[in-house]
């Protein structure tokens, strides 16, 4: 599989990807529908707590439009059954062998994690070309990925990890980059649903024109 090429297609010019951890089922598809009405139509629904997988299933059943990912995935059983309830694409903070063999069979595209050049090397051999970049910020950010790029300029990037809206522009500006993931859309405080579709009115028009 071209993960590199699926990923981009299935993100559709959505550059800014909402990660969102429910607490509860019932809110998934009310955010699914505020996300969309401010016209950011991708998901990563973290796998964090047990709401994770029936959050998947409510927003497939209720936001069909909405293109959904299952993020912080550990473990095979969490992909398969993430993929079952409706994923079309994966996302892991780091990567084990069992991973990476999983991944290459799964049928869907999936972000293995990385940090280190030594890491992101290793997962290029085996063939992944997009990559998550976590935690980006505690990691050296966009100095570090910078200087990824200039080394190895074929592998691309979703970086994940205390990025603000302010932020992500700079990630961005990288030609590395292909999106960047960011929590700032649902706040671990608390969701407000207005606030949720503002946050993604303003990724639309601002960090999707950003290349």
């Amino acid at each position: 599989m071209n993960h590199q090429a699926s990923f981009t297609a299935l993100l559709g010019g959505n550059r800014a990807v909402p990660v969102v951890t429910f607490g509860t089922v019932e809110d998934a598809a009310p955010v699914g529908r505020a996300l969309l009405e401010g016209g950011v139509g991708v998901i990563e629904v973290t796998l964090r707590t047990p709401a994770g997988i029936e959050a998947l299933r409510r927003l497939k059943a209720e936001c069909p439009s909405l293109v959904l990912g299952a993020g912080t995935v550990l473990d095979t059983s969490q992909a398969e059954a993430a993929v079952a309830a409706g994923a079309r694409f994966l996302v892991s903070p780091g990567h084990t062998d069992k991973l990476v063999s999983c991944a290459k069979d799964i049928g869907v595209p999936w972000m293995l994690g990385a940090t280190s050049l030594s890491e992101v090397m290793g997962l290029r051999e085996q063939g992944f070309l997009v990559q998550k970049f976590f935690p980006a910020e505690p990691a050296g950010g966009t100095a570090v990925l910078k200087a990824i790029g200039s080394v190895l300029p074929d592998v691309k990037f979703c970086p994940t990890g205390g990025i603000s809206a302010e932020k992500a522009r700079d990630y961005l500006a990288l030609p590395n980059i292909i999106a960047v993931g960011g929590s700032w859309f649902v706040p671990s405080s608390g969701i407000d649903l207005a606030a949720v579709t503002a946050a993604a009115r303003q990724a639309a028009a601002t960090l999707n024109e950003a290349a």
